[in-house]
């Protein structure tokens, strides 16, 4: 009897570790879409460190302390702000007080170019501007607030000053990429961790049963993420 429910102690402990180190330390979590692209690939599956940033302690709104904030360049895992249920993963171009401003695709950021090396282009098609981009009014420098032409595209925008607490963040697949530009800033409240490194990644789109395993990308195992 002592057997069983020493296992059972046992057994207990190792699944609170496990939810304890889930919740404030790491969690794992795989890319959907090719918006990080080539950063992140489709199937890649990440470690993301949720103590840099300090992770929120779960049932309440505490946070335990941060190493430090999100920095400019940082990839980082946030709650979509338009339905936080979602976790997004894009990079921080951002923080607050930066003005930032884009034409014809090329980032300025507090009047520098910003040169964005890890940036891809998948498509050529037409630079168009939708409403989706029109909640930028409110955060124009007012020299372009009082233009009342400002009608921003997915490629020519701002300049915008980025909020206190709030983050503006870009995918590296600028052409491919549901981000900041069209639903606005990430606040710090929602930002959870940052990936650290690709621990396993896999072609999804093969018809393959097993293609988890015949399609792995074993050369993508360990890689980094910058």
């Amino acid at each position: 009897m002592r057997a069983i429910m020493r296992a059972f102690l046992q057994l207990g402990a190792s699944v609170l570790l496990f939810l304890v180190t889930r919740a404030l330390v790491v969690e794992m979590y795989k890319i959907p879409t090719a918006s990080m692209q080539r950063t992140l690939m489709v199937g890649d599956f990440l470690v993301v460190n949720k103590m840099v940033y300090g992770a929120q302690v779960p049932f309440t709104h505490y946070r335990l302390p941060a190493f430090h904030d999100p920095r400019r360049g940082d990839v980082i895992v946030f709650k979509w702000p338009s339905d936080p249920r979602i976790n997004f993963v894009k990079r921080v171009v951002g923080i607050p007080g930066d003005t930032l401003f884009m034409k014809d695709g090329v980032l300025t950021r507090n009047s520098v170019t910003v040169q964005e090396k890890y940036v891809t282009h998948t498509t050529a098609d037409a630079d168009m501007a939708v409403d989706e981009f029109r909640w930028q009014q409110d955060y124009l420098v007012k020299s372009a607030r009082a233009s009342e032409t400002y009608w921003p595209s997915r490629n020519n925008w701002g300049p915008l000053i980025v909020p206190p607490h709030d983050f503006f963040v870009l995918g590296d697949n600028r052409d491919n990429s549901l981000d900041s530009r069209y639903w606005g800033f990430v606040p710090d409240s929602l930002v959870r961790g940052e990936p650290m490194f690709v621990y396993y990644s896999y072609r999804p789109d093969s018809a393959s049963t097993w293609s988890w395993l015949t399609d792995a990308r074993w050369r993508r195992l360990g890689t980094i993420v910058r």
